[in-house]
């Protein structure tokens, strides 16, 4: 899994010039690009497999399915199960 300390070793840098070029660029902390990205990946499973919670926090790098949920709900308001409820039944 990807951090943002490896993130500015590949690119050569040191993690707070990283962060302050990051944050130039793109109007965002790498830190919450990287957890939007881990988010829109957990919604990707949620929608396209039936993992368990636990397994999906995991993979996408939030390790615990409690770090999972409190970023899920604080990006998209709901929770994972709510979310994965939802689309199944949009589908």
């Amino acid at each position: 899994l990807v951090t943002v300390r490896q993130l500015a070793r590949l690119a050569a840098m040191s993690p707070r010039t990283f962060a302050r070029r990051f944050v130039e660029a793109t109007g965002t902390t790498p830190l919450r690009w990287l957890n939007h990205q881990r988010i829109l990946r957990a919604q990707d499973l949620l929608q396209a497999t039936t993992l368990p919670v636990e397994v999906i926090a995991s993979r996408v790098g939030f390790g615990t399915a409690v770090n999972l949920r409190q970023h899920f709900r604080r990006e998209t308001s709901m929770t994972p199960a709510a979310y994965r409820q939802q689309v199944r039944q949009l589908t």
